[in-house]
C-alpha cells in the first residue's frame, strides 16, 4: 500500500506524496509554556511522534519541527504572579514539557524553536503583508491582519466569513476594521517584554509566530503541518492566511488533526480545569501503560479518559509482555515479507491507524504463544518498537520494576502501595518459597493461604515447568 493521509483542508484520505522526493519536512504546534503539560497534550504529541516514527521506517529522510510559544498573556500573567521574568518562567516549564514528552515516549523533534528567538522573521513576515495591503497599523499601535481582504479565509475550517467570529486571544475592540481582524504586532505596554519595529516597540501575535517559524525552517511550502483539533480555528486557519498572503504560494500541502481527549462530555483543557498532567498521571501508572492508552485509538477519534482505562491499558499491554518473556526473541529487526508484518504496514499506511496495528500485535502474541516462535517473537517486538512500545525487559515491566525517568530534579519514580507497605521483592520471594514448601509438605490449604494474599496485595502468581514467577496485577 501507498501511505495515505487524511487532510483536514481538503477533507479527504488520499495518497501522500512529498514535494521532495524521500524527504518529509513537517511541523507541529507545541504548548504554551506556563503550566504543566496535561494528558490532551500528551494524546496530540505521542500521536505524532507515532507519524515522525512511521515516516522514518517507512525510509523517509524527515525534518520534524516542534515549536515552544515562550511569549504569551498567560506566560506574561503567571511571571508576574511569581515574581520571576519570562524567561526564568519559560525556561523552567519548557524542561518540564520535555521531561514530560521524554517520559511517555516522544523523541525530541530535530528543531525546537523558541517564538522569541525568530521575532525577527516575524517582523520581516509582517512587512511582506503590509506591502500586499493585508496588514494596517491601528490607531492603538497594533498592527492587524485584514482578514477580508485575504480570498480564502475560511478554508481550513469550513467556515464561512459571516459566521466566523474573532479567536479567542484576540481583543476585539474599536480598533479594528473588522472584529475578525486578528493581531499580527502587539503596542508595548507597561512592564511588558517588548522588542523594537518600525511600528514602534511590542511584541508579537500568537499566530504570526508559527507562520514565522516553520518558513524559516522548513521552507515556505513544506509537506504536513500538525496539532490538537482546538487549533483548527482561529490558530492554523490565520496561519495559512499570514503565510499565503505573505508569500503568495501554498503553506502546507497536508494538514492533519488529532481528536479530542473527553472527561465526560467535555474535551480536557486549561480553559475548562478538567485536565490531569502527564507527570501526576505517571505518579500512579507506568509511563509505557500511559503512552498505550493515547496511542491504542486512532489519532483522530474522539475518546476518553479515565483512570479505569489506564489500568486496561496495563493490563493488555501486559498481555504482549507476557508473550515476550515467555519467548524470549530471536535477534534482529522486522521482516517486512511475514504476514503479520504486511498487516500492520497497511495499516498505518491506512492514515496511520495505530488502533488496527495494534490489534495486529495482539494476533501475533497469540502466534508467539501457540507456537513458541523466536522469530515470531522478534517481530512482536520489532513491530512494537515502531510505536515505541514492548521495549523494557519483560520480567521488570510485568513486576513494576521499570519506574519513570527523573523529571527536572523531582524524581517520581513510582512506588506501588504494595513496595511501600511490605517491601516489595524479598516479602514476595519469601512467601513464594513458603508457598514452595507447603505443596512439597502437601499442605495444600497453606498454599492456597498464601496464593491469595499475595493475590489481595496486587501479585499474580504463575507456576510453570521451570518453578513460579510472579507479576503485578
Amino acid at each position: 500500500m501507498t501511505l495515505t493521509i487524511y487532510n483536514t483542508l481538503t477533507r479527504q484520505q488520499t495518497p501522500f506524496t512529498p514535494i521532495d522526493p524521500g524527504k518529509v519536512r513537517m511541523y507541529v504546534c507545541g504548548v504554551t509554556v506556563y503550566d504543566y503539560c496535561h494528558i490532551g497534550h500528551g494524546r496530540t504529541f505521542v500521536a505524532f511522534d507515532v507519524v515522525q516514527r512511521w515516516l522514518r521506517a517507512s525510509g523517509y529522510d524527515v525534518t520534524f519541527v516542534r515549536n515552544v510559544t515562550d511569549i504569551d498573556d498567560k506566560i506574561i500573567k503567571r511571571a508576574a504572579e511569581r515574581g520571576v521574568t519570562t524567561t526564568a518562567l519559560t525556561d523552567e516549564y519548557t524542561r518540564y514539557m520535555q521531561d514530560d514528552l521524554a517520559a511517555i515516549g516522544c523523541a525530541a523533534p530535530d528543531h525546537e524553536p523558541r517564538a522569541t528567538q525568530y521575532i525577527p522573521q516575524m517582523l520581516g513576515l509582517i512587512e511582506l503583508l503590509e506591502k500586499n495591503e493585508l496588514a494596517y497599523r491601528a490607531e492603538d499601535g497594533d498592527v492587524n491582519f485584514a482578514v477580508r481582504k485575504f480570498a480564502g479565509y475560511g478554508k481550513l475550517s469550513g467556515r464561512s466569513l459571516d459566521d466566523l467570529r474573532a479567536g479567542e486571544r484576540v481583543a476585539v475592540d474599536s480598533t479594528k476594521r473588522d472584529p475578525l481582524d486578528f493581531v499580527l504586532w502587539k503596542h508595548a505596554k507597561p512592564g511588558e517584554p517588548n522588542w523594537p519595529s518600525r511600528w514602534g516597540a511590542g511584541r508579537p501575535g500568537w499566530h504570526i509566530e508559527c507562520s514565522a517559524m516553520a518558513s524559516e525552517l522548513l521552507g515556505r511550502t513544506f509537506d504536513i503541518h500538525g496539532g490538537g483539533p482546538d487549533l483548527i480555528f482561529p490558530h492554523h486557519e490565520n496561519e495559512i492566511a499570514q503565510s499565503e498572503g505573505a508569500f503568495r504560494q501554498p503553506f502546507a500541502r497536508v494538514w492533519m488533526h488529532t481528536g479530542a481527549l473527553r472527561v465526560g462530555e467535555d474535551k480536557m483543557s486549561k480553559s475548562l480545569g478538567n485536565f490531569v498532567t502527564i507527570r501526576d498521571a505517571l505518579r500512579k501508572h507506568d509511563a509505557e501503560a500511559l503512552r498505550f492508552f493515547l496511542i491504542r485509538s486512532h489519532y483522530r477519534s474522539q475518546f476518553g479518559f479515565s483512570e479505569d482505562m489506564i489500568h486496561e491499558a496495563r493490563a493488555a499491554l501486559a498481555r504482549l509482555y507476557i508473550a515476550l518473556r515467555d519467548t524470549p526473541p530471536a535477534p534482529g529487526g522486522v521482516d517486512w515479507n511475514e504476514p503479520h508484518a504486511q498487516r500492520f504496514k497497511a495499516a498505518m499506511d491506512d492514515d496511520f491507524n495505530t488502533a488496527l496495528a495494534i490489534s495486529v500485535l495482539f494476533d501475533l502474541a497469540s502466534e508467539v504463544n501457540r507456537t513458541k516462535s523466536k522469530d515470531l517473537s522478534r517481530q512482536l517486538r520489532a513491530l512494537g518498537g515502531i510505536l515505541g512500545l514492548i521495549q523494557s525487559d519483560p520480567i521488570a515491566f510485568l513486576q513494576g520494576r521499570t519506574g519513570q525517568p527523573s523529571v527536572s530534579g523531582r524524581a517520581q519514580v513510582r512506588a506501588s502501595t504494595t513496595a511501600e507497605a511490605i517491601g516489595a521483592d524479598g516479602w514476595i520471594a519469601s512467601k513464594i518459597a513458603e508457598r514452595t514448601a507447603a505443596k512439597k509438605a502437601k499442605n495444600f490449604a497453606e498454599a492456597d493461604r498464601i496464593r491469595a494474599e499475595l493475590a489481595a496485595q496486587g501479585i499474580v502468581l504463575e507456576d510453570g515447568p521451570s518453578g513460579t514467577t510472579w507479576r503485578r496485577q
